[in-house]
C-alpha cells in the first residue's frame, strides 16, 4: 500500500508545478485518475475472489492510462 500512497504524493507534487498548476481541468483530471486507480485496486481486493479482483485491476489499468505520458 505504500507504493500507491507514494504515487498519489508524487501526482499531487507534480500537478502543483507549472504548466499543470494553472491548467485546472488537466490538474483535476490527473489527480482524479490517480485516486480512481488506487480506489479500484482496493475495491476489487475487498470482493475476495479472483474474477472480481481482476475486473477491478482492469479498471485501475484504464485509469492509469489517463495520466500516462508518452
Amino acid at each position: 500500500m505504500a507504493d500507491c500512497k507514494q504515487v498519489g504524493v508524487e501526482v499531487y507534487r507534480i500537478s502543483d508545478l507549472e504548466p499543470m498548476k494553472s491548467n485546472f481541468g488537466l490538474k483535476d483530471q490527473f489527480r482524479r485518475a490517480t485516486m480512481s486507480m488506487s480506489d479500484n485496486v482496493a475495491e476489487g481486493f475487498e470482493y475476495n475472489n479472483n474474477p472480481d479482483f481482476i475486473r477491478f485491476l482492469t479498471y485501475a489499468k484504464g485509469s492509469s492510462g489517463e495520466f500516462r505520458i508518452k
